[in-house]
């Protein structure tokens, strides 16, 4: 399982569940309410390998055609 955070920046921070947010990440993070069970395998990966997964939201294109 995965905590999500989100910060007033619109960004986006997936830590495996139990662990504190990283100290290389700056800013204020509030956890998500949801629950998140499984996440796509460059998360996974990222986690896997830095502790963290981070990206900002409006990088991602949804739904641009």
């Amino acid at each position: 399982m995965f905590d999500v955070y989100l910060s007033g920046k619109r960004d986006l921070l997936v830590v495996r569940k139990g662990l504190p947010i990283p100290t290389r990440t700056s800013g204020r993070w509030r956890k998500s309410k949801k629950k998140v069970v499984k996440v796509s395998d460059e998360i996974r990966s990222a986690v896997e390998r830095q502790g963290y997964y981070r990206r900002k939201l409006s990088d991602a294109k949804l739904g641009v055609s």
